[in-house]
């Protein structure tokens, strides 16, 4: 059984990846309305991703008996001043969700709730990799904010459809 401490944050969390995906969907539709289809299709796919890591975190709680809490989320920005708005929000959102996971970490820890702290090392790694993903778009964006051409085609080059990932937790639903 995990942690009551953990299941309580945890709980949290997936509130906060819930937000995540709005804020991802908010992006993926700002980015359609200007007629960027490989930046709109990048969100898009973050915003589902999001929304995985979140049911992830769901079958987990599931898993151990531990009782699962959706809870409500903030409205997310809509609307943006230029390409490079969305993902420099992305950037922040990424740093604070690696903040929230290794808190979540640590309670893990605090707590000697070892299944939880294994369940949380995959999202440790994807968080790496989040950051460095937006960290990079957003030097993209940044040096080509006058040719969205030029975005487009980092976005196509850069950002194709990766594997599934055999690690991964499972997804309630799945």
């Amino acid at each position: 059984m995990a942690a009551t401490r953990f299941v309580e944050q945890l709980n949290t969390q997936i509130g906060n990846e819930l937000a995540a995906h709005n804020q991802y969907l908010a992006c993926a539709i700002h980015y359609d309305a200007l007629t960027m289809p490989q930046m709109a299709a990048f969100f898009y796919a973050q915003a589902l991703e999001e929304r995985a890591h979140a049911m992830m975190m769901v079958q987990y709680l599931l898993d151990t008996d531990a009782e699962v809490e959706i809870p409500a989320v903030a409205a997310p920005v809509n609307e943006f001043a230029d390409v490079v708005a969305p993902v420099a929000l992305a950037l922040d959102q990424e740093r604070r969700v690696t903040e929230q996971i290794n808190g979540l970490l640590k309670i893990a820890r605090e707590e000697n709730d070892f299944a939880s702290e294994q369940f949380m090392q995959w999202f440790i790694k994807e968080q790496v990799e989040e950051v460095a993903t937006m960290s990079d778009l957003l030097t993209v964006v940044n040096r080509n904010i006058d040719d969205v051409e030029d975005i487009e085609e980092y976005v196509a080059r850069e950002q194709g459809a990766e594997a599934a990932d055999p690690t991964a937790p499972r997804e309630a639903g799945a």
